[in-house]
Formats: C-alpha cells, sequence, structure tokens
C-alpha cells in the first residue's frame, strides 16, 4: 500500500517518510491527482510500527539463527570492511529500497565483527572479519543480500552519496511512488 493522496486538495502538500528508512518525503499535489516532490535532505527516525498476534513473524523460524551461524551456498572474501548497516542511516536506507524487508544485525566481540542481512524469502548472509581484514562472507537464497549491499557501498564510494537525499519523487493516484536521481530509479 503506498502514500493515499486523495484526499488532499489540489495544491495541498504531503510531508511524510517511508517506512523501515530514515527518508522524508515533501510534495504537492497536481490536477491530475498525481503528487510530486522530493526526498528531503534531512534525516527521521521512528520506531517500526507494531504487529498484533495476526501478523506475520519478519522472518520465519530459524532464519535468524542460520544467518547467524549456516554455513551457506557458497563463502567468498568480502571486498569492503564489516559495518553496522543499521548505524549508518543511509546505508540501512537504500537497502530498505532495494531489498525490501531485510532484516539486518550486527556484533562486535573484542577484535571479531559480525554483520548480518536476512530476508524473508530465506536468502541471508553474514561477514565476520578479526582485526580489521577483510571479512569471509557466507550467503544463501535467491536474493543476493551481500551483492545488494555491496552494489551499494560501491555506489556510494563512486559517487560520494547515495541517490536517495534529494531524489524526485512521483506518488501516482493511486499510490504508486517512484524515486528518481540522475539514472538511478526505484519504485516502492
Amino acid at each position: 500500500m503506498g502514500v493515499v493522496v486523495r484526499p488532499l486538495a489540489t495544491g495541498g502538500g504531503l510531508v511524510t517518510t517511508i517506512s523501515g528508512t530514515s527518508l522524508i518525503i515533501t510534495a504537492d499535489k497536481r490536477a491530475d491527482g498525481a503528487a510530486v516532490g522530493r526526498v528531503e535532505w534531512d534525516r527521521a527516525g521512528f520506531m517500526q510500527p507494531r504487529h498484533g498476534d495476526d501478523y506475520a513473524a519478519a522472518l520465519p523460524d530459524g532464519l535468524r539463527h542460520t544467518a547467524l551461524h549456516g554455513e551457506g551456498e557458497a563463502i567468498t572474501t568480502g571486498t569492503y570492511p564489516v559495518v553496522d548497516v543499521q548505524e549508518g542511516w543511509d546505508l540501512a536506507s537504500m537497502l530498505a529500497i532495494e531489498a525490501p524487508g531485510t532484516v539486518t544485525g550486527y556484533r562486535a566481540d573484542g577484535d571479531e565483527r559480525t554483520t548480518w542481512l536476512a530476508h524473508p524469502d530465506g536468502s541471508w548472509a553474514r561477514a565476520t572479519s578479526y582485526g580489521g581484514q577483510l571479512p569471509l562472507v557466507h550467503r544463501s537464497g535467491p536474493r543476493g543480500l551481500w551483492d545488494v549491499l555491496d552494489r551499494i557501498r560501491s555506489y556510494w564510494l563512486q559517487h560520494g552519496e547515495l541517490p536517495l537525499r534529494g531524489a524526485r519523487v512521483k506518488i501516482t493516484p493511486d499510490g504508486h511512488t517512484g524515486l528518481a536521481r540522475g539514472s538511478w530509479r526505484a519504485t516502492l
């Protein structure tokens, strides 16, 4: 379900966030029923919505444990140091846009650093490094979560920032939201 703009009067302004990110959207409603605006440069952090007893868990039973301890379908050496994704607000927001539903975790124990990612479709990845060395990455599942994270970090290093902040936003009358900045595009 996207942003509902129908009740907004033509010319009316909208300020909202994108759930699971630190992104703030501002937009004005046009006569054609769409709202256009941008992702603001400021950040906002909100608690995730609470879920009732009948709401499905974010991850299937056992997937978090598998992400932390599983051997995986592939084991490689990572390109980048281990990072706490949630502490990098832009990194976490970009991951939420590129791989919605992904859950992340991080732990540090002495010189050992581990970050993990898991998705409800069963995909997961875990990277562990010792003493600042490049990490050993275990991964499994159809989504290629570590590859998604590496593509985001590569973009960040090549361009000096991620394309989210300042992106143009268009919300259609039926609530579909598109983001665009330069050649980057995403649909929520």
